[in-house]
């Protein structure tokens, strides 16, 4: 499977914040249900490695790690299941780890140094974030002229009011987001609340990627 084809399908990455693995699967169900079949599951709680797990589990979503920030988590997000790693940064030891593991890595980058940097790393996809303080669709645009191979997931302040300028973009793969999956939903269970928020995410989308590509 071509991971990152199925990423710029979709257009959009949700990233999932779990406090509780018993959310999991309610949670994944309200995304294939809204017609979004992808997460990016944060190592930001005790419950990511065991809620991707659980999701991965499924076989009807492809799931992500997100906030990787070191090589032992590259090997948690893995041994759990997931298909692609996502960190805020650039780090060469989790590239490097990722590559070893056969998975993708999105890292972040921002600045032309950073792009720069994973081009040497045999990287072509980055994670730009957070997008809303880092020069936002802009940015991107003047980092695409120089690094005109290179795509971008731009992720952090990016919501229904701002999606189309990023989705405009041609080198942007797909963008990241929360709004979708707000993290006060999944703690309450209000999964249909979500699945209704995930059709309308996928619904604009779907929407602006038609009449700006």
């Amino acid at each position: 499977m071509d991971v990152l084809s199925v990423l710029s399908a979709a257009r959009l990455v949700p990233v999932v914040v779990l406090d509780d693995v018993a959310d999991a699967d309610a949670l994944a169900g309200a995304l294939v249900a809204g017609g979004l079949p992808v997460a990016e599951v944060t190592f930001r709680t005790a419950a990511a490695q065991d809620s991707i797990r659980a999701m991965s589990a499924r076989g009807d979503i492809l799931v992500g790690a997100g906030t990787v920030l070191t090589v032992a988590q590259v090997d948690q997000a893995v041994a759990a299941g997931a298909s692609f790693v996502v960190s805020p940064g650039l780090s060469r030891a989790v590239v490097e780890r990722c590559q070893d593991k056969g998975v993708l890595a999105l890292p972040g980058a921002v600045t032309a140094t950073e792009v720069q940097a994973a081009l040497e790393l045999g990287i072509t996809t980055v994670k730009f974030f957070p997008a809303g303080t880092s020069g936002g669709a802009a940015a991107i645009k003047a980092l695409a002229a120089p690094f005109g191979d290179v795509r971008f997931v731009p992720t952090g302040g990016v919501g229904p009011k701002n999606l189309a300028e990023y989705l405009a973009i041609p080198v942007v793969a797909a963008v990241g987001g929360s709004w979708m999956v707000p993290r006060d939903l999944v703690k309450s269970g209000d999964f249909a609340g979500i699945q209704a928020l995930t059709a309308e995410a996928v619904a604009m989308a779907r929407t602006l990627s038609t009449t700006t590509r």
